[in-house]
């Protein structure tokens, strides 16, 4: 006889140092994010039977379990990018709902502004010249390129303005203003989005996110140790996640974006509409991001983003806040950003996220929550439906 699944929480979540640590190494980033999310959820160290890494060292999840001290029975390296923690919390979830494993950790670490600053590393990242990419690296196709290229096309498309997506940066700032751990907190206008150094058209500097330092982590757990933790539950609801292209030339529309796919599942399977969604969670490398995922998740009509997002719909006091921390445009981008959003959804949940807490017109906590990654050039998405209830 099949056995009932077993419901899942996130149970402790929390920051490392991040913005500018030029001191600490990405282990100790990992380190300190990990000790803080086991001292956030109140249970011992010694419950965690899983791990979830990637981004770090040759075996990532096994170097570091081994700088932790931990001796996971259950491991998940998963690499698609920024996409990649909502797609490994979607898996620790189904393994923890199996058996598999009670608790696992999902934590990340990167000194990726330090190492830049130290000239360890350079500022556009290398995938090489082998394999799909060979056929556009000659041609200089940079990372930015490919995501201002498919910002344009959206222009094109659907009448798309400047302004409306200068406004997205301009919303997310109005949210790290009330966050003091974001790094970039002073008021920007949508000129001065416009006005901003020219990086890759049609996106000046400011639709861009910064270079920082930073880690998180995450504890999932099975629904039977919830009694046993410090805090209330944020459960996990329901996930989805798909992969769309490498190459652009495989990209059937630049307008689309495999959230789309990944939406749509983590929305049936949460058995939850858009529209019940209180807290939108984005990955926000770039303006676009934030307008196109908007779209494919269902906020509103494809096309339609940039009337969408108006001049307040989704900053402080809008209808559906969206990257209520800063997001990666303002609070920090260290690198595969998607495990901070998570972190985000929960301490909102919980009503915990100080001078930056959404709530409701009637002043209740937001009752539901949705985290949607996105990695490469919108080559993979993941998205997460969390909940209180």
């Amino acid at each position: 006889m099949a056995l009932t699944p077993r419901k899942v929480a996130a149970v402790g979540v929390a920051l490392a140092d991040c913005g500018r640590a030029d001191g600490p190494t990405p282990y100790a980033l990992h380190a300190q994010a990990a000790r803080r999310a086991v001292a956030d959820s109140g249970l011992d160290r010694s419950v965690i039977d899983g791990l979830a890494s990637a981004g770090l060292g040759t075996l990532a999840p096994v170097e570091v379990a081994e700088y932790l001290g931990l001796r996971p029975r259950w491991l998940d390296s998963t690499s698609v990018g920024g996409a990649t923690w909502e797609v490994m919390a979607a898996h620790a979830a189904d393994a923890i709902a199996a058996g598999r494993a009670r608790a696992v950790l999902l934590v990340y670490g990167s000194t990726a502004r330090a190492d830049l600053k130290a000239g360890r590393r350079t500022a556009e990242l290398s995938f090489g010249t082998r394999g799909p990419l060979q056929f556009e690296a000659p041609y200089g196709h940079t990372l930015i390129a490919k995501y201002a290229m498919a910002a344009r096309r959206h222009m094109h498309t659907y009448g798309t303005t400047l302004e409306q997506l200068a406004s997205v940066a301009v919303q997310t700032r109005a949210h790290a203003a009330r966050n003091p751990d974001a790094l970039f907190r002073d008021p920007i206008t949508v000129d001065d989005v416009l006005g901003s150094a020219p990086v890759a058209d049609p996106f000046t500097k400011l639709h861009c996110c910064p270079r920082t330092d930073g880690g998180c982590a995450v504890l999932l757990v099975a629904e039977e140790l919830v009694p046993d933790t410090a805090k209330a539950p944020v459960w996990v609801l329901g996930s989805g996640e798909y992969a769309s292209h490498s190459a652009m030339s495989e990209w059937p529309d630049f307008t689309v974006s495999p959230a789309a796919v990944s939406g749509r599942l983590a929305f049936a399977r949460a058995g939850v509409r858009p529209a019940d969604i209180d807290i939108a969670e984005i990955y926000d490398a770039f303006t676009y991001m934030t307008l196109v995922t908007l779209e494919d998740l269902g906020f509103c009509a494809k096309g339609e983003g940039g009337a969408f997002i108006g001049t307040g719909r989704i900053g402080p006091g809008g209808a559906l806040p969206v990257n209520t921390d800063g997001g990666g445009l303002s609070a920090c981008h260290p690198g595969m950003r998607g495990l901070f959003l998570l972190v985000e959804a929960v301490r909102q949940l919980r009503g915990e996220a100080g001078g930056h807490q959404v709530r409701k017109p009637s002043g209740a906590l937001p009752e539901l929550a949705v985290a949607s990654g996105t990695g490469g050039w919108f080559c993979s998405s993941g998205t997460v439906v969390l909940g209180r209830g």
